[in-house]
């Protein structure tokens, strides 16, 4: 009896061993299949600028959409040093700010967006279009700190995240003045010329924003828009609280896809660009990507919204020049 139970001891353990094997050599395999499906990232960092052109308390929701959008990029890896945000107003501080010092973008579930690990690099009216176009570019002045700077190269993948309040061919910033899709085009075209970017992600979200990236001859960019020329871009709801909106709708769709994405996630750049169907926005998401030599569904959405960490390793000693 007591060899019998020995013999099942090592025949449990030899099943268990077997079965262990096989899910290795399975789980190898799908990652072998997975890697070969989508394509190889010819990018070594990822960028990030994000720019919320309005002022005045009852634009609350376009400072919402920004920071909502910044922190998204923060979970998935892209550092503050990699990441241009301007802002504006500064709504947090505003007398008319019942909770001062603290902004939201949801009414149900508030958390604050504005908390000590945020980091604004224009505010108020360092926010021009001078400024936005001299950052794409990087011809700014000599004497702008390194925290305000896109030192994007050849091998960066850029986002480019705009919300404020638009029409036919242009985005307003401040009601002072405005940014035209030429614009936005000819500096998207000095970009390329100068090896700022590998690929670019142009994202707006404003009304008629689609008319923002008409006008992009640039290779490697996908641009999105939420509205198609002729239609408005909505805001999802209200706090009656504050007496504002607190988040525009396709953000808002947008975030809620972003929170379900992770470092390691398989989701596809596709699938972000269909998360806002008209039955959720209402109003008609404008994609384009005839300029983007890529399949979507084949690029991961990590690939613009994370970060990557290429390791090269020396195969010889490196001698410290201490001369």
């Amino acid at each position: 009896l007591k060899y019998f139970k020995c013999d099942m001891a090592l025949n449990l353990i030899f099943h268990l061993l077997w079965i262990w094997i096989i899910f290795i050599v399975v789980d190898a395999l799908h990652d072998e299949k997975l890697s070969g499906f989508f394509y190889s990232a010819g990018h070594t960092n990822n960028w990030a600028v994000f720019v919320c052109t309005s002022r005045f308390w009852f634009n609350y929701r376009h400072i919402a959409n920004v920071l909502s959008m910044y922190h998204s990029v923060k979970k998935l890896g892209i550092p503050d040093s990699q990441i241009i945000m301007m802002l504006a107003d500064d709504m947090p501080c505003s007398p008319r700010n019942p909770k001062p010092g603290a902004l939201y973008n949801s009414a149900f579930h508030p958390i604050n967006l504005y908390g000590e690990d945020v980091e604004v690099d224009y505010r108020g009216y360092e926010v021009t279009v001078e400024n936005f176009i001299r950052i794409l570019i990087g011809r700014v002045p000599t004497a702008t700190s390194r925290s305000k700077r896109l030192l994007s190269d050849y091998q960066s993948n850029v986002l480019i995240y705009m919300t404020g309040h638009g029409g036919d061919g242009f985005l307003k910033f401040q009601d002072a003045e405005e940014v035209t899709n030429i614009d936005l085009a000819d500096a998207i075209e000095q970009m390329w010329q100068k090896n700022r970017y590998h690929e670019l992600m142009l994202i707006v979200d404003t009304c008629q924003a689609a008319s923002m990236y008409q006008k992009i001859y640039s290779p490697n960019v996908i641009a999105l828009g939420s509205s198609i020329i002729g239609e408005d871009s909505l805001s999802h709801h209200l706090d009656s609280t504050l007496g504002v909106y607190m988040i525009d709708r396709y953000t808002y769709y947008a975030l809620g896809f972003l929170q379900s994405v992770w470092p390691n996630s398989n989701r596809t750049l596709a699938e972000f660009l269909a998360c806002c169907p008209k039955s959720k926005c209402l109003s008609t998401v404008g994609v384009r990507t005839d300029l983007f030599n890529k399949n979507p569904s084949k690029v991961l959405i990590t690939d613009f919204f994370g970060s990557v960490r290429n390791i090269a390793y020396l195969q010889e000693k490196l001698e410290p020049d201490i001369a």
